[in-house]
């Protein structure tokens, strides 16, 4: 298949998986590649596998060069994630391994760090497991690694890294920078203290929007992919702000709450009013691609489903209904949270699995349904709920919260992908966005919002 057309190439990097998506130019899918995701267990700390990651990202450009002419690529990717940066560094510019945000090692100096990171009520960053916050990762860095940190010439966030690698140009976007990092302030719109009071103002590149053009590949780049010297590459975005924003571009005049799901589950609320956030809860602000707050909520959806499913022995895949579910109340069976190790509305509690259920994914989506009706209250979302990305593979997950939500509209995403969707348009900003949405039909299930009560009791015995 050779010169079959043009194509945009998203890349997408995940916790768990690493994609690229070719998009022509009806925003439709051509092609799909994917790798799993590791984490490198480094004598320093565990890093992310850079090295391993770049290398399958140009042998899939490669291979998706020598088939279509490629336009664009732009990058989304995880937050929680930074790369100190010097030209004249390794091949691949780092002048400390990039962390990964789960590492546990951090403990030494949180005493300190919180003396240092800003209050609640200025960054809206709660405060955070292991590295989640990013700004404790660099602390910590700083005071371990004071020769290499020194030596960086810039701090990039981690979809501009790759966009860095692509063509050579810095940059800053403020979509990754204001997801609970510590390091900016929504309300005033500037750098945190602690930005400040440890002198990381210098690091950071100029700001470009999302959308901007950063420039064309790099000649090395484009002798190693196969790609055109005149391919583009824009500045990039965080994955969950991906997501969001063509539901922020097409629904202006109208509140609603976008459940973007995968292994981070986030709700993100239309309303711009931070008074709801409670930082005990894993409440926050994001910042969306256009600088302004966005109330948030989360819980690590996809990691705790598939939790569950192990702890009970079935495959994550493992078909589900709603005579499943029925079985799951009438045995008063339930998965008390958190399985996620520390994350999420309830994560200083202690797991635990009442009962024995005779489908372990049931009791999954179950739990990650009523994990969303609590999420959504606790966010006081107004409006439609639409849901977007993996969750949409398990319907009757989706329509279990149609029916413990039964005071709002919820809808279902057509499109494939919404964060891969959402980063496209970032190459065609000024095109009308268009979405594809169902209405998402009530489950039917039996006492479900009584075993929603019970469910709910349990967990306050639980404090």
């Amino acid at each position: 298949m050779i010169n079959s057309g043009t194509a945009r190439l998203v890349i997408d990097i995940g916790k768990t998986n690493v994609k690229i998506h070719a998009l022509n130019e009806f925003d439709n899918h051509i092609i799909s590649f994917n790798k799993k995701n590791k984490v490198v267990k480094d004598v320093l700390y565990d890093r992310v596998d850079v090295d391993g990651i770049w290398a399958w990202i140009l042998k899939t450009i490669h291979t998706c060069a020598s088939d279509f002419k490629i336009s664009a690529l732009v990058v989304t990717a995880h937050g929680a994630t930074a790369a100190l940066v010097n030209h004249s560094s390794s091949d691949n510019g780092l002048v400390l391994p990039i962390m990964d945000y789960e590492w546990s090692g951090l403990d030494s100096i949180n005493s300190e760090y919180e003396k240092n990171r800003p209050a609640f009520n200025e960054t809206f960053s709660p405060n955070l497991p292991t590295g989640l916050n990013l700004g404790r990762q660099l602390f910590w860095q700083q005071k371990y690694f004071s020769e290499e940190f020194n030596k960086s010439e810039a701090l990039l966030m981690y979809p501009q890294y790759w966009s860095w690698l692509l063509t050579g140009k810095l940059t800053s976007e403020i979509s990754s920078i204001g997801c609970h990092t510590d390091l900016w302030e929504p309300i005033t719109k500037k750098f945190s203290n602690l930005v400040n009071s440890q002198n990381w103002n210098n690091l950071f590149p100029p700001f470009t929007k999302a959308w901007d053009v950063l420039g064309t590949v790099s000649d090395e780049i484009a002798d190693i992919t196969g790609l055109d010297k005149s391919c583009e590459v824009f500045t990039g975005v965080h994955d969950s702000n991906a997501s969001y924003l063509r539901f922020m571009l097409s629904r202006q005049d109208d509140d609603f709450c976008i459940v973007s799901t995968g292994t981070w589950v986030v709700c993100m609320s239309s309303q711009e009013s931070l008074e709801c956030l409670d930082s005990s809860k894993d409440m926050l602000a994001n910042i969306n691609v256009e600088g302004r707050p966005v109330p948030c909520i989360r819980f690590m959806g996809g990691r705790e489903y598939e939790e569950i499913c192990r702890i009970t022995g079935v495959e994550n895949n493992h078909k589900v209904t709603e005579d499943d579910i029925n079985q799951i109340i009438k045995d008063q069976v339930m998965a008390l949270p958190s399985f996620s190790q520390g994350n999420g509305p309830f994560g200083s509690y202690k797991p635990e699995i009442i009962g024995t259920p005779k489908n372990g994914a049931g009791l999954a989506t179950i739990y990650c349904a009523l994990m969303i009706s609590f999420c959504l209250y606790e966010l006081e979302a107004k409006g439609d709920v639409i849901i977007v990305g993996s969750f949409l593979k398990n319907p009757l997950l989706c329509q279990m919260v149609a029916q413990l939500c039964d005071d709002k509209d919820v809808y279902v995403s057509n499109d494939e992908a919404g964060t891969v969707k959402g980063a496209v348009h970032l190459t065609n900003w000024s095109k009308k966005v268009s979405l594809s949405l169902k209405k998402c039909e009530s489950s039917n299930i039996n006492n479900l919002k009584l075993y929603k009560s019970l469910w709910q009791k349990k967990i306050e015995g639980m404090k």
